[in-house]
């Protein structure tokens, strides 16, 4: 059957339209949202006019390469949302076919394996969303994939509650980043080399409220950065974690000496020190000691002497006073 040029075009602006299984379409909007269901893909019908994605509640447990390509074709998609999907698995080039994607949710995932190139091909990628997704197996892979090209115009990037123990970004100022949200990690410090970065990238605003921070003398850069900055917006609720006499203490409250290098490289030289004197004391006494031997032996067998002549008074007395005979001539 042949069709008319009219007959295809209405043919086309049919398909086009269609709304895939299980969605709701609002094209005014340009969003379609995709909630619950036992899918366990990307759905391959995707509008082309569709500028708003949201699927979530699904069974996505893999991210495939390529997933959002419709007809080998590439979407004018600005929004997509994936959380609540189970997704453990991101492969290369997976969001291939959206490069004016501004906005991408990933949260409340469970993220075993994220490929380097996973976020390959979003040059356009404002803001991004991983917030309790990355398994503790999958920290060193994040690092990598969000080390990547693409992601240089990145503005917003959140990452609380991934239990991560170090800002996984090997360098600030590869992107213009604005925002960058660690609430609720295991983070215990904040390297040198970090907050070099942050002096330099002032524009940067980091959250970091809820984390574990070990107020000891690792903490010194960061300390006063964080005292010197505005830089960390909830900085009045970071607290000491440990040690145990500084636990539930603000570290905006710590005093200088508290975190000082120094400081504890002093006192603990001042202990060895101690340790050292007290040592040679005792050597010194040990050798009086022995360079005395013969005088102290006289000296404790005079004692003993005179405890013997004690204790044989005391006898005799005690003697005198069990007689019942002289008890009587006494009276």
């Amino acid at each position: 059957m042949v069709l008319s040029f009219f007959q295809w075009q209405m043919f086309k602006i049919k398909t086009d339209d269609a709304c895939p299984s299980s969605c709701v379409c609002a094209r005014d909007s340009g969003t379609v949202t995709c909630r619950d269901g036992e899918d366990t893909e990307v759905p391959s019908d995707i509008p082309e006019w569709t500028s708003t994605l949201i699927l979530q509640g699904r069974n996505i447990s893999t991210l495939q390469r390529g997933a959002f390509m419709t007809n080998s074709s590439e979407l004018e998609m600005t929004k997509l949302s994936l959380s609540y999907n189970g997704i453990q698995v991101i492969e290369p080039y997976a969001f291939v076919g959206l490069p004016r994607l501004h906005l991408l949710d990933l949260s409340h995932n469970q993220l075993e394996s994220i490929s380097a190139r996973a976020f390959h091909g979003l040059p356009e990628l404002r803001s991004l969303f991983l917030n309790s997704s990355v398994l503790p197996v999958a920290t060193a892979q994040l690092s990598s994939a969000l080390n990547a090209q693409s992601l240089r115009n990145l503005h917003r990037l959140e990452l609380a509650g991934n239990q991560l123990k170090s800002i996984p970004l090997v360098r600030l100022d590869m992107y213009n980043l604005h925002v960058l949200v660690l609430i609720n990690n295991s983070i215990e410090s904040i390297g040198r080399e970090n907050v070099s970065s942050l002096y330099q990238q002032r524009h940067i605003r980091v959250y970091l409220s809820l984390n574990p921070f070990r107020c000891s003398c690792e903490l010194e850069a960061f300390y006063y950065w964080l005292k010197n900055s505005s830089q960390c917006p909830d900085g009045g609720r970071l607290q000491c974690s440990e040690p145990e006499a500084k636990r539930g203490i603000p570290v905006e409250k710590l005093r200088g000496e508290d975190v000082d290098c120094m400081n504890e490289n002093l006192e603990a030289v001042s202990y060895v020190f101690l340790g050292i004197v007290l040592a040679l004391i005792g050597v010194v006494f040990l050798m009086v000691l022995y360079l005395n031997r013969g005088g102290i032996k006289r000296w404790l067998n005079n004692i003993r002497e005179a405890c013997r002549d004690q204790m044989e008074v005391y006898h005799y007395r005690y003697e005198q006073d069990s007689d019942p005979r002289l008890a009587n001539v006494a009276v």
